[in-house]
């Protein structure tokens, strides 16, 4: 038994006050961490080999994840108890954050994904009571959108669920296959990790500076064990929040071309009289079959400013934001987790437990943004070609400042609603036959439904503006916009029916949604074959299947006219205080948005009909929908594994030696079906097959006591992508979609035959628990990625595409605006070959008993990590052009620190999290080399005041300096151009807990 030091008194106390942001975490300890770490350890471990460490108090909780890494013989890291209780985190993604390694990307200012060791969520395999899931949920388009791949998200959980996170960074043959970066393990409470009696619960009230809201968050959990020798036990947790937050800022939905000749979204501007144009291909204007105007479009006069403006502004070397606009994006949430827990142990060489947990986040998003839309257009869609430029600046090849005449100007407004319910059991049956033969066995069901029933976009529109001027001079990320005309006044704004040559208002309906079920079932075998021996040998049958669909109005420019005596005024309402803090003087803070309620309620928009107006059908269709028909597929795949591994433990020259040796072998079967957009909507199948040996080894030496040298080599893989994204880009999906009306011409090819990412992966560390509770850790990784599979894109025109595949692109897809030279952006996933991805990690974790007094209740944890990769991307569809860049999701350092103080009736800590900037496509769209995300920092502090045996009050605040989602295009050297520029403000909470 470890000594109690000084502050352990507290702890003792503090064991069952896990709060909000962990209540259930740390109530599934109860008194120690030793219920949880022999549930996990090794049943031929002698218990004495395992230290009972009273997890209470973060100090001790450190410690318990220390003791959990120190004794396995893999590479792996766990996060116990107030580990998660006592940071101030929202959602899991937050809280495994604080492992080397992890970094995580952010949706509305809240955690959803992460990135292992470089690699990105479809690289990584989450397990929740040790069987693969996944959850899946909605998110805004610059972050993702809906989640359709096979990324995890965390944000549908809260934290307050599982006692304990374990991250897997190196493979065993026991470890299920599928993941290049990590295996993440949840642990949900069991009532066995008690003794006896338990209940307690929590609550605070949380407020966002930047939405000026307060919202509740509670948690609440009850166990008990009863029967004869306490043979049976019961537990059930909840955890539920609410959250009402604003996302405020700039976007400019990419960068393109001014004057890219063909592009999608230019073609140039309107060239003065007398001016030759520099795309004259693009041409059809008034005046000059070489005028590079749209048609009906007046030229500007012939003089020296006209001309020096459009020089400067019309070359194919300068980019411009494509849509230009500052956004107010309202979000509300709901969230409520349930676990259940039933334990049976008829003996004592046989438990039986069902584990149940359910979680369910409702939420709502409410979009506003004010917007220019001509320069993401081409001629036939009333765009670019149309825009006089008055003035021009450039700046490393950015248009910095314009000042523009005939721009069109749209308020647009957006809401979703969203739904994501969760729900997984499972049956786990644990028996020794005998002190030297065990087994288990398990089957479980996972079912992740994700439903965004209401997704309605509503538009006000006005045409050819004069004096219209972006100026990004003073602040690239917030620039100067001027509108040149009153944005608030609904005099300004037209609510415009279907009209040749301009700009139509719109009403889009888009319902969507996405289900995954995951079932699985595994059985085991351990047998001693000596004191130092263990032979282990398992099958597991996996079965998982996505489906999406999508739906939408057939023509969505078309909207009926305003009644006889309705006005502008009566469809339309105010926004105001926007920007505080954000946007530059002479930028509105106000403007006119569309009130989509009452447009919704004077059309009858949501009738799933034909109203009998012009304009009026808003009927909604899938397969039969050129546009909805990529988003309707389904993937089955089925995986077959077996594997044996030898365990020892033993001496090498008296040195402690352990490790594993073992191979796993799995047959994945995969069948994939949607509909290809071309065609007439023809459901397309496909199937692929494929068998993967994985040998794995991890060595483990303790050279002298207390330092470890661990060392691991195996072979892994991960299954390919699915596709992230509506309308069709279903990488894995054997389908074609076309998108052939404009104003941006886009075209998709599925590949059923991909194969999976595979790698070869060494691990060497060097773990030094050189004090009580303290480490000193380097670990260098290595991954030798033989097989990858990389996203394409490429600008071709149409009569490319039809040589390409002629059944798919056959001329007669492509008519009206659409011709054999309209150039389309190509996307289709192949295989190509890997590159290496290798780094290191630095640890350091020490409470400060050396120092005098109070300051002996300090403490630190830190770690680092810096990762590199080179990956030869093809830069053109048939790979005759390469790129080379870091692997997407691939920040090359990062690192966690956070300095505590606790002594036994107070505690406090600041935890900050920073992340390098990273890619997110390679090539990217538009023009682009690639798009990315700047780099990060996020505070966050939390601190707890232990007033009586029972009442802890809490304070925690997260993102305390309001740090930006900050995204950019550009050319992978100079040019960074800002894509998005949005915050969320600063969140604190304030509660209490209590233990009955």
């Amino acid at each position: 038994m470890q000594a109690i030091q000084p502050g352990m008194t507290r702890t003792l106390r503090r064991s069952l006050f896990a709060g909000a942001s962990g209540l259930a975490v740390a109530l599934s300890l109860g008194l120690g961490a030793g219920a949880a770490a022999a549930q996990t350890a090794p049943p031929q471990q002698d218990p004495s080999e395992i230290d009972e460490i009273i997890v209470t108090g973060f100090r001790a909780s450190l410690t318990a994840g220390l003791d959990a890494k120190r004794r396995d013989a893999n590479v792996i890291d766990v996060i116990v108890a107030e580990d998660i209780a006592d940071f101030p985190d929202l959602n899991l993604a937050e809280s495994i954050q604080r492992v080397p390694g992890v970094a995580i990307d952010r949706d509305a200012g809240e955690g959803r994904s992460i990135t292992v060791r470089g690699l990105g969520s479809d690289f990584t395999r989450t397990r929740i009571n040790g069987m693969e899931a996944q959850a899946t949920a909605g998110g805004t388009d610059s972050s993702g959108g809906a989640n359709r791949g096979r990324g995890f998200d965390f944000n549908v959980f809260a934290s307050e669920l599982f006692s304990r996170i374990t991250v897997r960074k190196t493979a065993a043959a026991e470890t299920e296959e599928g993941s290049l970066g990590a295996t993440v393990d949840l642990q949900a409470t069991r009532p066995f990790d008690y003794d006896g009696f338990t209940m307690a619960a929590s609550f605070q009230g949380g407020y966002n500076d930047l939405s000026e809201s307060w919202s509740p968050r509670t948690a609440f959990l009850i166990s008990d064990t009863f029967g004869e020798n306490d043979q049976f036990g019961a537990l059930v947790s909840v955890a539920y929040s609410e959250r009402d937050s604003l996302e405020e800022g700039f976007s400019s939905v990419r960068w393109a071309p001014a004057a890219a000749p063909g592009a999608t979204n230019s073609g140039g501007f309107c060239s003065p009289v007398g001016v030759a144009p520099q795309n004259p291909g693009n041409s059809g204007s008034t005046g000059s079959s070489a005028a590079n105007c749209a048609t009906g479009v007046a030229r500007p006069a012939n003089t020296a400013a006209n001309i020096a403006a459009y020089n400067t502004a019309n070359q194919a070397n300068v980019f411009i934001p494509r849509l230009p606009r500052y956004g107010r994006l309202s979000h509300t949430q709901e969230r409520l987790g349930v676990t259940g827990a039933f334990q049976w142990r008829p003996a004592d060489s046989t438990t039986f437990s069902l584990d149940v947990l359910y979680s369910k986040l409702d939420a709502t998003r409410q979009e506003d943004f004010l917007e220019s839309l001509s320069f993401s257009r081409n001629a036939a869609a009333g765009g670019q070609t149309q825009i006089h430029v008055r003035e021009a600046v450039v700046e490393n090849g950015m248009l910095v400042y314009g000042l523009f005449d005939n721009v069109d100007v749209r308020s647009e407004s957006r809401f979703d609603v969203l739904s994501t319910e969760f729900l997984q059991w499972s049956l786990t049956a644990e028996h020794d036959f005998s002190d030297r033969l065990r087994g288990s066995w398990y089957y479980g069901r996972a079912e992740s439904n994700f439903d965004n029933p209401i997704q309605t976009t509503v538009t006000l529109d006005r045409s050819n503006i004069a004096g219209y001027s972006w100026d990004f001079r003073g602040n690239p990320d917030a620039p100067v916009i001027n509108y040149g005309f009153d944005v608030t006044s609904p005099a300004g704004w037209e609510w415009r029916p279907s009209t040749s040559g301009v700009p139509r208002s719109e009403i889009r309906l888009r319902p969507n949604g996405v289900d995954t079920l995951f079932e699985s079932m595994q059985a085991d075998i351990e047998y001693d074959a000596q004191d130092w021996l263990t032979i282990k040998a398992g099958i597991n049958w996996k079965s998982y299947e996505s489906s999406s669909f999508d739906m939408r109005r057939t023509d969505e420019t078309v909207v009926p006219v305003l009644p006889a005596g309705t006005t502008v005024a009566n469809i339309s309402n105010l926004l105001t205080g926007f920007g505080v803090n954000l946007v530059p003087a002479g930028t509105s803070t106000s403007w006119l948005r569309p009130d989509l309620d009452a447009i919704a309620s004077l059309f009858n928009i949501y009738c799933n009909c034909d109203t009998g107006v012009p304009g009026g059908d808003f009927r909604l269709t899938s397969i039969t929908n050129g546009n909805a028909r990529g988003g309707n597929r389904t993937i089955q795949e089925e995986d077959a594994a077996a594997y044996i591994q030898a365990d020892f433990n033993t001496l090498l020259w008296d040195m402690p030696f352990r490790g594993n040796v073992g191979v796993r072998q799995v047959q994945t079967v995969l069948n994939a079906e949607g509909y290809s957009s071309t065609g007439g909507g023809t459901l397309v199948t496909g199937e692929n097959e494929y068998m993967d040996t994985l040998p794995s080894m991890n060595l483990s030496l303790e050279p002298i006591e207390d330092l470890i040298v661990r060392f691991g080599v195996a072979k892994v893989m991960a299954r390919p992508q699915i596709g992230n994204t509506l309308a069709g880009t279903n990488y894995l999906v054997p389908t074609t979609s076309l998108a052939a009306t404009g104003p941006n011409f886009t075209a998709t090819i599925g590949n059923v035959k991909l194969e999976p990412f595979r790698a070869t992966t060494y691990d060497l560390s060097v773990e030094w628990y050189f004090a009580p509770e303290s480490l000193l850790s380097f670990a260098y990784f290595y991954k030798d990625i033989d097989t990858y599979i990389q996203i394409l894109r490429q600008d071709l025109p149409y009569a490319s595409l039809t040589t390409l595949n002629p059944s798919a692109f056959a001329p007669g897809f492509c008519t009206g605006a659409c011709s054999a030279s309209t150039i389309f952006q190509l996307t289709a996933a192949v295989n190509t070959e890997g590159g290496p991805l290798k780094g290191f990690e630095i640890s350091y974790q020490q409470p400060f008993r050396f120092l005098p007094g109070p300051l002996s209740n300090l403490g630190v944890q830190l770690n680092y990590t810096h990762v590199e990769s080179e990956i030869d991307y093809c830069a053109n569809a048939l790979c005759t052009v390469f790129q080379t860049e870091d692997l997407i999701n691939l920040s090359p350092a990062s690192w966690n620190a956070t300095l505590y103080y606790e002594d036994d009736a107070f505690s406090a800590r600041v935890s900050a999290a920073s992340r390098d900037g990273y890619i997110q496509n390679v090539p990217g769209r538009n023009g682009n080399a690639i798009e990315g995300k700047m780099e990060t920092l996020n505070i966050d502090a939390s601190a707890a005041w232990q007033i009586s045996e029972q009442v802890e009050l809490t304070f925690e605040a997260l993102n305390l300096t309001d740090e930006e989602n900050h995204q950019f295009v550009g050319d992978g050297l100079d040019r960074e151009s800002t894509s998005v520029y949005h915050h969320t403000g600063r969140q604190y909470f304030v509660g209490a807990r209590y233990r009955f």
